[in-house]
C-alpha cells in the first residue's frame, strides 16, 4: 500500500518496519496496522483540526495545564501558534491518559510512543489473533451483558481512582479482546479533580454503558451506578475493589429553610464586615 505521509518518518527512524494496512478512519484519527520487528501494533494518525468533525469542546479542555502564559494567551486568542498548542495538548491528553491508566491496571491499549501526531500502541486482538471487534458489533446474551457491564463498571472505577474520567465512553470505543473488554479513544479524557464537569461526564459515561447493556439485560436500566460511584469518590471512599449496589439513597427530609436563610445572612454580614475592614485599612 501507499505509505501515509505521517508514517514515513517512523519508517525512516526504524520505529516501525512495515505498514500492513488501514484499520479504520474516524472523526479524529486514522488507525493503521503496522509491524515493529516481530510485533504487530497499531499507529493512530491524528487528523488536523480542520479535517476533524469532533470539536474540542471547552468542557473537555477545562483543567488542562499549559506550559506557560504565552501559550495560554495564544490558545485563548486562537492564533496559529495557539491552535498548534491546542492540537499538541489534545493529542498529549490521550498519551498521558493511556500511560497513567495502563500503570494503574486499567484495560487500555499499551502505548509505546507518540511523535509528530502519531501514537504507536498495542494492537488489541481477539481469540483468533485477529483485530478485536468493537462492542457494538458483538451479539450478547443477557448473562454475557451482565458480566461485561460489571467488568466495565470496575474499569470506570479504576479510571476514577487514577484520577481520570473517559468523557466519551460508549459501545463504540470499547474493544472486546480475547481476555475481556479494552477501553480506547481517550483524547477527551479529563482530570477528575481539575475539571468542573467531571462529575457529569462520569455519570454520562456510566449511563451510556447502562443504555447499551440494558438492551440485552433490561434490569440494568433501573440502576444508578454513576451517581453512586461519584458520591463514593467525593467522600474519599472509592477504591478498585468497592462493591457497588446501583442504588442511591435519596434524602427526603424537608429542607430547614429558616436555617438556610440564617446561614446566608451570616455569610452576607461577614462579607460586609470584611469589605469595611479593607476600606478602613486602605483609608489609613
Amino acid at each position: 500500500m501507499k505509505i501515509p505521509k505521517r508514517l514515513a518518518p517512523l519508517l525512516d527512524e526504524g520505529l516501525i518496519d512495515e505498514v500492513i494496512g488501514q484499520l479504520m478512519s474516524g472523526k479524529e484519527a486514522t488507525v493503521y496496522v503496522v509491524r515493529s520487528g516481530d510485533s504487530t501494533r497499531c499507529a493512530k494518525v491524528y487528523k488536523d483540526a480542520k479535517q476533524r468533525s469532533f470539536r474540542q469542546a471547552a468542557s473537555y479542555r477545562d483543567g488542562r495545564k499549559v506550559q506557560n502564559s504565552r501559550q495560554a494567551r495564544a490558545m485563548e486568542k486562537g492564533t496559529r501558534y495557539g491552535r498548534q498548542m491546542q492540537e499538541e495538548l489534545w493529542q498529549n491528553a490521550e498519551v498521558d491518559a493511556l500511560f497513567r491508566l495502563a500503570n494503574a491496571g486499567v484495560r487500555v491499549p499499551q502505548p509505546y510512543i507518540c511523535t509528530d501526531g502519531v501514537l504507536l500502541m498495542e494492537l488489541v486482538v481477539d481469540a483468533t489473533g485477529g483485530v478485536a471487534p468493537r462492542l457494538n458489533d458483538v451479539d450478547l446474551t443477557e448473562a454475557r451483558a451482565l458480566e461485561l457491564h460489571a467488568l466495565l463498571l470496575n474499569q470506570v472505577v479504576r479510571m476514577l481512582c487514577a484520577g481520570v474520567v473517559h468523557g466519551d465512553l460508549s459501545e463504540y470505543n470499547i474493544l472486546l479482546a480475547a481476555d475481556g473488554p479494552v477501553i480506547i479513544d481517550l483524547p477527551q479524557a479529563v482530570d477528575a479533580a481539575a475539571n468542573n464537569e467531571a462529575a457529569s461526564m462520569l455519570k454520562r459515561d456510566v449511563d451510556n454503558l447502562a443504555a447499551y447493556f440494558g438492551r440485552f439485560a433490561p434490569q440494568i436500566l433501573a440502576t444508578g451506578y454513576g451517581t453512586e460511584i461519584w458520591a463514593l469518590f467525593e467522600a474519599g471512599q472509592l477504591h478498585v475493589d468497592v462493591e457497588l449496589s446501583g442504588r442511591i439513597e435519596v434524602d427526603t427530609r424537608p429542607v430547614d429553610l429558616d436555617s438556610v436563610l440564617q446561614e446566608l445572612e451570616e455569610t452576607r454580614l461577614e462579607e460586609d464586615a470584611r469589605i469595611r475592614r479593607q476600606q478602613e485599612l486602605s483609608a489609613g
